[in-house]
């Protein structure tokens, strides 16, 4: 049974910093493109970021350029979310994805239908 589960979510101040974790089990993703998405209460989920199988390439949506960074650790299966000078908008629920397939080429994964896997969600809680 495939499972992606987050964690590193909890409550922090505006300027804070969180490192959120998604493991996987279940497979190996060391050769999928995973992302990052985020859902605030009452909006769509959005997404957050994607990285490359190899870790090389990210992309991140603009809000958060300059303050998040995404890497994995294909050795522990593991996918990361360093997020620094939080804002209160930055609160939702982070949920990271993985996509079923092999990652190739230069493109990046944006919307939730690209991905096939799903971790439960961590809550991040950013307080002014």
């Amino acid at each position: 049974q495939v499972q992606l589960v987050e964690s590193g979510g909890g409550l922090v101040q505006a300027g804070g910093s969180l490192r959120l974790s998604c493991a996987a089990s279940g497979r190996t993703f060391s050769t999928s493109a995973m992302g990052w998405f985020r859902q605030a209460p009452g909006k769509e989920r959005e997404f957050v970021g994607a990285i490359k199988w190899s870790g090389a390439s990210t992309y991140l949506r603009d809000s958060v350029k300059g303050r998040f960074t995404i890497s994995r650790d294909n050795a522990k299966n593991t996918v990361y979310l360093s997020m620094n000078s939080l804002k209160p908008e930055d609160t939702a629920v982070y949920y990271c994805a993985a996509r079923g397939g092999s990652d190739s080429g230069r493109y990046f994964y944006t919307t939730r239908s690209e991905y096939d896997y799903w971790g439960q969600g961590t809550q991040v809680t950013v307080s002014s």
